[in-house]
């Protein structure tokens, strides 16, 4: 059995814009890892091999030509690449499948988001006119809600089966006429390496005076980070002497967010990472004693993000609309204290593995915040039960437990659809 996974983002640095890339990337190489062939398609850096294999995992790095005119990243000349992708890429992932299909073998294609709605429709097609339909089974996933209004819902419902990442997806899709199977976000095994001890200490050494609380999201509204300033002011006027160190993106909506702060009064300075690892982070916070917000401009590596995770007292991963909350999953991984909203965040239990966060109001973080404070014992506790809960949602675990079922079940249904068209031995 072959799987191919077609996205917009991928493991490049010039593809990943957010948890699609990691959702790919990890999910990806738990299936190459488990034993299959597997192939990721994705918008991936011009300057790179278009097909790279490691072992059993293909990387193909489509729409190279266009990407030269855009290096911004993935999403740069976003319009071009989607026509460009959903034209050209499904007659090459047909080629790629057809001598496993020809040799009775099967194949599983998983689609993410908006972008690869029409690829899916596009190779619904030329599966049925080469006539091994039958043998490939066809997911496509929504990550969120961008596109919807673009999506032909009643085509790709016949062209595939439909997921998305949590109960809360699922209830607003349903509003749209779509009953999707929820298939879970995950991590990759790695994510479970604890954070190297020394640079959590150092990290923690550098701020031992002050009430760090961290947040690492797209500078979105809907990830409240105005929320997030209004709570690091409450903080300040209760004396706790908050540091909110934050990493947004290249949204515009950062600007507003620390003109806001300096605003209120707050003191705001942005740093660059002298060098791109956690020792570079802790460089980073360095001589901010008289700071409240530090916003971080370099991209974090994934064992810099533990160790803010851990050493922070806090990571604000709350949002108004958040699908799953992969952030919040991620400090939990870490060892770190998790405040999450309540919308996609499945996984999390109110004072059991994270803090819940469901209001505007920064007084919710205070009065639930104050209490861990004072209770080092439930602190310690939360953060024990986020590793314990993080393990369960390590992509190895959802693939025997989730995906996998749902393929084994959906390729039978076509080959018994298949038998009582044509009968037994035809």
């Amino acid at each position: 059995m072959q799987f191919h996974l077609l996205a917009f983002e991928g493991p490049d640095d010039y593809a990943r814009a957010g948890g699609i890339a990691m959702r790919v990337s990890g999910l990806g190489q738990a299936l190459a890892d488990a034993g299959f062939e597997t192939h990721v398609w994705f918008i991936g850096d011009p300057d790179l091999p278009s097909h790279e294999m490691r072992d059993r995992f293909h990387l193909h790095r489509w729409c190279q030509w266009i990407s030269r005119y855009h290096p911004a990243g993935v999403y740069d000349g976003e319009e071009g690449k989607r026509g460009d992708y959903v034209r050209s890429l499904p007659p090459f992932v047909l080629r790629e499948m057809l001598p496993c299909l020809r040799g009775g073998g099967l194949a599983v294609v998983l689609a993410e988001e908006w972008h690869t709605a029409d690829a899916v429709l596009h190779l619904d097609w030329l599966l049925r006119q080469a006539q091994v339909r039958e043998q490939v089974t066809l997911f496509w996933n929504a990550n969120n809600t961008f596109g919807f209004d673009r999506i032909d819902w009643g085509h790709l419902a016949e062209a595939a089966t439909i997921t998305t990442v949590s109960r809360y997806m699922k209830q607003l899709m349903q509003g749209l006429g779509v009953n999707p199977l929820v298939i879970p976000n995950g991590l990759a095994a790695e994510a479970l390496r604890p954070p190297e001890r020394q640079a959590v200490a150092a990290f923690r050494a550098r701020l031992r005076d002050r009430t760090v609380v961290s947040k690492v999201a797209r500078w979105d509204p809907d990830k409240r980070w105005l929320l997030a300033i209004d709570t690091v002011g409450a903080m300040k006027q209760q004396g706790w002497r908050p540091l909110l160190i934050a990493r947004g993106g290249v949204e515009a909506h950062g600007r507003e967010v620390l003109a806001a702060a300096a605003t209120d009064g707050l003191r705001v300075v942005e740093r660059v990472l002298p060098e791109p690892n956690v020792y570079g982070l802790i460089q980073a916070v360095d001589g901010l004693e008289e700071v409240d917000i530090v916003s971080i401009r370099s991209p974090l590596r994934t064992e810099s993000c533990r160790v803010l995770f851990q050493g922070s007292h806090a990571v604000l991963a709350n949002s108004g609309h958040e699908p799953f909350g992969l952030v919040g999953l991620e400090t939990m991984a870490a060892g770190g204290v998790a405040c999450t909203g309540g919308t996609g965040e499945d996984y999390a239990v109110p004072g059991y593995n994270a803090v819940v966060l469901e209001t505007m109001d920064p007084r919710e973080f205070i009065g639930l915040f104050a209490e861990l404070r004072r209770n080092p014992v439930q602190e310690r506790a939360i953060r024990r039960a986020g590793r314990l809960t993080a393990q369960h949602y390590v992509w190895p675990q959802l693939l025997q437990r989730n995906l996998l079922p749902r393929v084994r079940l959906h390729a039978a249904a076509a080959q018994s659809k298949h038998d009582r068209v044509d009968g037994p031995g035809q």
